[in-house]
């Protein structure tokens, strides 16, 4: 039964519900149920959205006369109905079967049954909608698509793997430490697709059609938007689920960081240091134990003990301080019992009631409670903003469950299972919306984790606690260009990455070098990492601060004067460079555009740009090609058709459609400008 309700599509069939409405220039959503009524909750959908009326069209048995979409059931008498949005339209066949089209009449995407009276495998009794109780009101559910041989599909977030084009990959839909589930994709057809879903699961891009599963939910949930230009893709996706602040000033200079300052005096000594030196730093961060205990959102007085000053004299430096801040509340905190009392803390299905064992016994704060929100956001202001801290590490943000039994916790808006997706966004909402009712215009902080939205809570997210080898340094590459183009675009890494590097292996300080050099073109140039050989403990295990050594040195000058030269170079380009940056990044706040991006993004027409998975631009006006191979000298570079291209170094131009062997010396990382842009690579 299909029919129209304030401007809604519906179809109705036994217990089933399906909803296809407007929702974006040339865009739908879809909403699916087996429950009494759909829920209204719109997840990731949160911008308001001018929508013309949609042109819809309803053709039951009784009456069915073909209509203005007759040509795509040519041969029927029965019944159907579609809904055109712009250059988007989505039918059903008599069966309920959905399909969706461009204004051309191409094909995006249809559901994949396999129990229709027409198909030739109806034997199988294969739905591509299948919704299976869990518990209550709650399904798991799995949707089905039919595949295309020649679609590329890029996004989805962040997954420690070697490839950028998702087609053939299978995606956990959760939050692991360096894993984000965004689940939003671009295809090389023409359309975008968002699961506007936040439950625990699964989806796979097979060769043989596309599967995706929610554990358990109400009822599937996702948005779909047509179009030939990945650009007007984004701009539409981010305009129905947020974009992000300008990035402040401050935001785009350099980032010092290191495993942890132990005191205010190591870390204050670093920064007037770098000033003496003459080298640009903009950011340094004091990270993790260095407070009084977990779940306590305070400088332990003993190692800082004069945090204004210290802010003073860093702000009189031009540098701002960051400060780590964890989710985890220790049973042995001051703020635990009260804590508990008010509910603000994920539980546990079964078993004791610890969700995290480091140094303690630890329970995540459940920031999907608004009261959880209030409450660590006010401790922070008092204990950091209010004495000048500006800038906050919203660590662990997945949350790194010492277990990842995603079905043994519960949070205030419903399980783990159902809801934990979110558990980011609203980390990132806390501080965003704490910082901005104090005052600030530009909130931005560093989490570990995101999903869809969480862009525009002033979410700048880095890709985890990762090795520090070439592999996976290739990874970072493709998983920082796939968040880009899921939504999350102020990105960045651990320059170096963060696991397993000695500071004295001559074999490191070529990663180093080359990871350097491409985190001056990332969106957030920054240093950090766990060094070897281990310092700095001091056996105090009561308020945590001497629980965890420092780490070996990780400034740019603790690793020879060689490298040090090499780094010295990239931080002054960054500078130079930063009018430049900043006007990209006023573009990706405006449009949602990022400033790092896929090939594919400025040459869509350019089938080989597609398949270029170690490139990018940075802007309309720099192309990117890293080094990512250990004892590489040079590297092969893929020039894009329709542009020229001049190499940022030695000012010698190529023509675009081409591969070149591009030197590249341990100084140089591989830069081509397009068209004769004139950006200041060389000073």
């Amino acid at each position: 039964m299909f029919t129209e309700k304030n401007g809604k599509l519906f179809y109705t069939y036994d217990n089933e519900t399906v909803c296809v409405e407007a929702w974006g220039r040339s865009a739908l959503r879809v909403r699916i149920t087996h429950n009494a009524c759909l829920n209204d909750n719109d997840w990731a959908l949160t911008e308001p959205v001018k929508v013309a009326a949609p042109r819809i069209e309803v053709h039951n048995d009784e009456n069915a006369s073909g209509g203005g979409f007759a040509n795509m059931f040519a041969g029927r008498n029965d019944s159907y109905a579609a809904i055109t949005n712009g250059g988007i339209t989505a039918a059903f066949d008599p069966q309920g079967v959905l399909t969706f089209t461009n204004a051309a009449g191409k094909v995006l995407l249809r559901e994949n049954w396999r129990r229709l009276k027409d198909s030739p495998s109806m034997s199988l009794n294969y739905a591509g909608r299948e919704f299976k109780s869990v518990h209550g009101d709650n399904w798991r559910v799995v949707l089905r698509f039919l595949p295309n041989d020649k679609e590329k599909i890029f996004g989805m977030g962040q997954y420690q793997q070697k490839y950028l084009d998702q087609k053939g990959c299978m995606l956990e839909l959760s939050h692991r430490n360096s894993q984000a589930s965004v689940p939003f994709y671009i295809s090389s057809e023409g359309y975008g697709f968002l699961w506007n879903n936040p439950a625990v699961g699964k989806v796979f891009f097979g060769k043989n059609g596309t599967e995706w599963t929610a554990d358990s939910t109400k009822q599937a949930d996702y948005w779909i938007v047509a179009g030939d230009d990945p650009k007007e893709l984004e701009e539409t996706y981010t305009a129905v689920t947020g974009r992000a602040p300008m990035m402040p000033d401050y935001g785009i200079g350099f980032w010092q960081c290191k495993l942890r300052y132990r005191t205010q005096e190591e870390l204050m000594s670093v920064a007037r240091k770098h000033k003496e030196l003459g080298l640009p730093m903009d950011v340094i961060v004091a990270d993790f134990f260095h407070w009084t205990q977990q779940g306590e959102y305070k400088f332990d007085p003993e190692c800082w003990p004069d945090v204004e000053g210290m802010c003073r004299e860093l702000d009189g430096m031009g540098i701002k301080l960051m400060v780590s801040v964890w989710p985890t509340v220790d049973y042995r905190s001051e703020n635990f019992q009260e804590m508990m009392e008010k509910g603000y803390l994920v539980r546990t299905e079964r078993g004791v009631r610890v969700t995290m064992q480091c140094f303690g016994q630890e329970v995540f704060m459940d920031p999907t409670n608004p009261g959880t929100r209030e409450f660590v956001w006010n401790k922070c202001k008092e204990n950091y903003y209010d004495k000048g801290v500006r800038l906050f590490w919203l660590d662990e943000a997945e949350p790194e469950y010492s277990v990842y039994d995603y079905d043994n916790y519960r949070y205030y808006l419903g399980t783990d299972l159902e809801v934990g997706n979110t558990y980011p966004l609203y980390y990132a909402k806390a501080f965003y919306d704490g910082m901005k009712a104090a005052g600030m215009e530009t909130p931005l902080n560093l989490l570990r984790c995101a999903w869809v939205g969480s862009a525009k809570y002033g979410a700048l997210v880095w890709s985890g606690d990762i090795d520090s080898t070439f592999e996976c340094f290739q990874r970072q590459v493709r998983a920082g260009l796939s968040m880009a183009v899921a939504g999350v675009p102020w990105w960045t890494t651990d320059i170096g990455g963060f696991h397993g590097a000695d500071i004295r292996d001559p074999k490191f300080h070529e990663l180093l070098l080359r990871w350097f050099a491409y985190g001056c073109f990332s969106p957030v140039f920054r240093l950090h990492g766990n060094r070897m050989p281990m310092s700095g403990y001091s056996g105090d295990t009561h308020s945590g601060v001497g629980t965890f050594g420092t780490g070996a040195e990780n400034e740019v000058w603790s690793y020879g004067e060689d490298c040090l030269q090499v780094m010295k170079k990239y931080l002054f380009l960054r500078e130079r460079l930063r009018p430049y940056i900043r006007k990209q990044m006023e573009l990706t706040h405006e449009k949602g555009i990022p400033v790092m991006r896929p090939l594919f993004f400025d040459f869509k027409d350019d089938k080989a740009a597609w398949d270029v998975d170690d490139q990018y631009m940075f802007g309309p006006d720099l192309m990117v090609a890293p080094v990512l191979e250990a004892g590489a000298a040079s590297r092969k570079v893929y020039l894009p058709a329709g542009a020229s291209w001049t190499d940022a170094w030695t000012g010698k131009t190529f023509q675009g459609g081409a591969v070149i062997d591009a030197d590249a010396p341990i100084d140089i990382i591989p830069l081509f400008l397009k068209d004769g842009a004139k950006l200041p690579v060389v000073e």
